[in-house]
């Protein structure tokens, strides 16, 4: 395999069996030179073999702030909540239009620093599974056989699209204080940037195109979120229709799904406590020998 292949077998290992999509590596299953056999996973490895997110002990599920993956969960559940709230008549009435810009725009910089760790963590993991620590911090790689550096790299940039129309929204309210409608239009490029992260995100773990994965608790995170990705997709378009008819159907179309899609990420950010600080599965922990 060449150098840069993903993941890059130890030496001494045999691949007895690989999972591939296109050129994406999600699961294989290695020999080592004992006989023992050891399952790998795209997604569990990233999330206990990248040096920003390994777990230490005596770590608390709910209170790790040593690892990037405790910071991604929380930063993901704070901006969550904010798109949750936000979209709320009831709360643009009681705050305001600029009160809810802010709320909305503090939301997108939530999900862009969570998204940039993300980022960090997907580059920074050991792209040989018997490697035992990580090299120097890196900020920037290219690695597009690698299905993770894909997803975690669209969907940063789907959050700066974000940035960018929260801000504007955030100068509308402030520039007509009168504003009581729509304070915030979900981007379509953003949300066509987290509908293929979400997709790629799932694809990951499923190691298929189509159909269900088994059901785990990596199953249920991906899956939650994809719905969120799509559910931001249906208020994007929706969007695009209120400024020209002032339909109020649409207009709570908008609103409702953009707090639908909020709370999948909520839930799917609150997940990710457990599967950062869980032990990884017993076949990649300890090796099984075969025979």
């Amino acid at each position: 395999m060449g150098a840069t292949a993903y993941p890059r077998t130890p030496a001494g290992w045999t691949t007895v069996r690989r999972r591939s999509i296109g050129p994406f590596t999600t699961h294989v299953t290695y020999q080592r030179s004992d006989g023992s056999t050891v399952e790998w996973s795209s997604r569990s490895h990233r999330k206990h073999a990248s040096r920003l997110s390994r777990a230490h002990r005596r770590e608390l599920v709910h209170w790790a702030p040593r690892r990037a993956s405790w910071w991604i969960a929380v930063l993901f559940a704070a901006g969550s909540t904010c798109f949750l709230v936000a979209p709320f008549p009831a709360f643009l009435r009681l705050v305001g239009p600029v009160a809810d810009g802010v709320v909305f725009f503090v939301g997108s910089l939530l999900f862009t620093s969570a998204a940039a760790l993300q980022w960090l963590e997907t580059i920074n993991t050991n792209r040989d599974p018997a490697q035992a620590a990580g090299q120097r911090l890196k900020v920037l790689t290219f690695e597009p056989r690698r299905i993770d550096w894909w997803s975690s790299g669209v969907q940063l940039l789907g959050t700066l699209f974000f940035n960018a129309t929260t801000f504007r929204a955030l100068q509308t309210g402030i520039e007509s204080p009168s504003y009581d409608r729509l304070v915030w239009r979900p981007d379509a490029l953003g949300s066509i940037c987290f509908l293929v992260s979400g997709y790629l995100a799932y694809v990951e773990v499923a190691g298929h195109l189509l159909g269900r994965p088994r059901w785990t608790l990596e199953s249920a995170i991906v899956t939650v979120n994809l719905l969120g990705c799509l559910a931001f997709g249906v208020s994007a378009v929706a969007s695009y229709v209120v400024p020209t008819t002032g339909n109020e159907v649409n207009l709570a179309l908008v609103n409702s799904f953009t707090a639908l899609g909020a709370l999948c990420f909520l839930i799917g950010a609150v997940l990710l406590l457990p599967e950062g600080a869980r032990t990884p599965t017993p076949e990649a922990a300890a090796p099984r020998r075969t025979g």
